[in-house]
């Protein structure tokens, strides 16, 4: 028999999600025959699985330990956990994502900013092997591999849950930062509508709306400092629609440098060769966060902000281009 002992990062969820996390190996019929037969119950109840558990709840398991052991199983991320934190407490973390990490693993071999934040945990004591047999921290925004900068991630299920409602509500504010062709001046919000192919992973936007498909999308932009070939500009995500900076920029003629999918591929390939750029130059640098509550009250009304990275900053130099006034944490 096994008793677990409902924490805080196990409430609120319905007990057939716990069981699914707890018994990961098992076929979820398994678990609702177990149920109905009472060999799994609820502080000694029967139950159906749509309970909902709160914190000093008893589930207990009246099961063989050789069946326990095969239907449950901890995976230990292969990663090093070594991240670039801005941000920490006992709910959530923000970190300053490289380029070339994916957010979350897209196939189960991959490793990904998820599994770095877990061994990260794991290492210096947030977390425990135990622990994860039933609640896994994760991101609670994404970012497209070649991206970098601010992702916040939750290491309790009320931070994660938190934060995931003030990303959906869209009452943070996301600035980025990128080079793009040619002069850009001034300020600008733009708009249009957005289609995406999932065949080929790619969006397009149109003035008009096209069909059902179609979601509309606002994007500001603020120029930073020209060059003869470029401009640095700061945008902020008004929406927020797959590869909307990418292809709304390159919509009005001036795609991100280093680009693959909506760039100019000329300017790339010299970009290519003069610096070895394999990736667009965006990173998500500043964050905004509202007037908060409860588990978030702490970050109520701050903003934080993260330094571009190296081959980002070298570039910039080099096509003389300035941050202006903008300032970075630790700077």
């Amino acid at each position: 028999m096994k008793t677990i002992t409902i924490s805080k990062n196990e409430a609120g969820q319905r007990l057939d999600k716990l069981l699914s996390k707890y018994l990961n190996r098992a076929p979820k019929s398994f678990i609702y025959k177990m149920l109905r037969k009472k060999n799994i119950t609820l502080n000694g109840k029967k139950a159906d699985g749509s309970e909902k558990t709160s914190v000093g709840d008893e589930v207990k398991l009246f099961l063989a330990e050789e069946t326990i052991e095969k239907f449950s199983g901890v995976e230990i991320p292969a990663a090093h956990g070594k991240l670039e934190v801005l941000y920490e407490d006992s709910h959530i973390l923000l970190i300053n994502k490289p380029c070339g990490m994916l957010s979350q693993r897209a196939k189960p071999s991959d490793v990904s900013l998820v599994e770095h934040l877990t061994a990260y945990l794991l290492n210096n004591g947030s977390l425990t092997e135990e622990a994860l047999a039933t609640f896994r921290p994760s991101v609670c925004n994404r970012l497209d591999r070649n991206t970098s900068g601010i992702v916040a991630a939750g290491k309790s299920l009320a931070g994660l849950q938190a934060m995931a409602e003030i990303f959906k509500d869209r009452s943070l504010h996301k600035f980025y930062l990128c080079i793009v062709k040619g002069q850009l001046a001034g300020e600008r919000l733009i708009e249009g509508y957005l289609t995406k192919d999932a065949a080929s992973n790619q969006v397009k936007v149109m003035r008009q709306a096209v069909g059902k498909d179609s979601l509309p999308i606002r994007t500001r932009y603020r120029s930073i400092s020209m060059g003869r070939e470029g401009t640095l500009l700061e945008v902020e995500l008004i929406t927020g629609r797959s590869h909307q900076i990418r292809a709304h920029l390159a919509s009005i003629g001036h795609p991100i440098l280093g680009d693959a999918k909506y760039g100019n591929p000329s300017v790339n390939e010299k970009m290519g060769r003069q610096f070895g750029l394999r990736h667009q130059l965006l990173h998500s640098w500043r964050l905004e966060l509202p007037e908060l509550s409860g588990e978030l009250a702490g970050l109520s009304g701050r903003t934080f902000t993260a330094r571009p990275p190296e081959q980002f900053d070298k570039i910039r130099k080099e096509m003389g281009l300035t941050y202006g006034n903008l300032e970075f944490q630790g700077s």
